[in-house]
């Protein structure tokens, strides 16, 4: 069985003010050309299809052609999962009745892991859908109280689908988490990827998914596998940030032969504009050549530039960000810099000594980790109800 893997479309995404809708249609586009051409037995989406929970008309009508081009007029079928930036319920909505034209969208977690079942000349492949959920929604729906981290909230659901797998079937696990080989941090993240939890509690060991064929991932944007090739996430399909400069984006075309043996092959999108980095001084810069990319500039002039941005959009018209080198008096990254890597608690534990000249007891650290989890549950229940 042949299918397509990708994720992380936020379509409806702002990037420092600018509607990224149309160069995500170029490149969705460039999907549907593909599926043309390839005829795979199903497109997979783990999740992330919207920026938001409530998107933008644009972004929906967008989604709309998408889906109806490759469901109704190229008769693919189409296999996806929530996000965390998606509503469960509004991509829940109506998926009963689309089913029968082979659109099969999870949205909210629920006790039953019913899979999608698709047949080949070698029999048939299960795709397990499992939506991005909060461990306290699967501690509610599993009535188990000892589930707390997204480790647990995955171990628990994996265990319980594997249960019930039917042996002589191949099966795909479809998510959408933050997988790292054991559980533990990894450097593949991109500043627009929005945190899941904090202090390491948003990490799923990717050991969970060893009784799957192949695991289909989606939230982390750079393209990669994560303990052996069978498991991978796909990558966004466009650059969303800066630090995402240098991936190579694109998506999956996965092979799963009847032994359940994977193949996998790697297809780059051309994007319509690049996103990149441009450094040089004012002078350099206006001597360079026309373009139509997002640039983040970095002026290398050591003295102030009269109206930099209006000056470098006269070469660079879509030029997303304009800023002066700062350089620092010793060698190495100065303290603004390397606290811009910093996730919240390392923030605040540098924050916390800064003031107090002492580091921050136990009992601290962990009530300001309460505090920061439940605001960021409050803020992902705010975008719920907005949708």
């Amino acid at each position: 069985m042949k299918f397509i893997h990708t994720a992380d479309w936020h379509l409806g995404k702002l990037v420092q003010g600018v509607h990224m809708t149309e160069d995500q249609r170029f490149v969705l586009d460039q999907l549907i050309e593909a599926i043309e051409q390839e005829r795979p037995d199903a497109l997979v989406i783990a999740g992330d299809l919207y920026d938001r929970a409530v998107p933008p008309t644009e972004a929906v009508r967008l989604l709309d052609d998408t889906l109806a081009k490759i469901v109704l007029d190229l008769q693919v079928p189409v296999i996806a999962v929530a996000g965390n930036h998606d509503s469960p319920g509004r991509l829940d909505f109506g998926s009963r009745a689309l089913k029968s034209n082979g659109l099969h969208i999870a949205g909210p977690i629920r006790p039953e892991f019913e899979p999608v079942v698709l047949s080949d000349e070698a029999g048939e492949v299960h795709f397990h859908l499992v939506p991005y959920t909060d461990p306290s929604m699967v501690r509610h729906v599993f009535e188990d109280p000892d589930i707390k981290t997204h480790d647990d909230a995955m171990k628990a659901i994996t265990e319980r689908i594997s249960g019930e797998m039917k042996a002589e079937a191949r099966h795909v696990f479809v998510g959408h988490a933050f997988v790292t080989p054991r559980g533990e941090q990894e450097d593949n993240t991109s500043d627009s990827e929005r945190p899941l939890a904090i202090g390491g509690a948003e990490h799923v060991s990717a050991q969970h998914f060893q009784p799957f064929h192949y695991t289909a991932l989606g939230h982390l944007h750079k393209a990669h596998y994560v303990l052996d090739e069978t498991i991978r996430y796909s990558g966004s399909p466009l650059k969303y940030s800066i630090s995402e400069e240098h991936h190579r984006k694109g998506f999956h075309i996965v092979d799963l032969a009847a032994d359940g043996s994977v193949s996998v092959e790697k297809r780059l999108f051309e994007a319509e504009r690049d996103m990149r980095s441009v450094e040089g001084t004012i002078a350099e810069i206006m001597g360079h050549e026309r373009s139509e990319d997002y640039v983040f500039v970095t002026l290398l002039d050591e003295t102030p530039v009269l109206s930099p941005m209006e000056k470098v959009r006269s070469v660079y018209p879509n030029a997303m960000h304009v800023q002066r080198k700062t350089f620092a008096k010793e060698a190495g990254e100065s303290t603004l810099g390397s606290r811009r890597k910093m996730d919240p608690v390392q923030l605040f534990h540098a924050f916390y000594e800064e003031v107090k000249g002492d580091v921050p007891s136990a009992e601290t650290a962990e009530l300001f980790g309460e505090v920061l989890q439940e605001f960021l549950q409050a803020d992902s229940e705010r975008e719920e109800v907005k949708s």
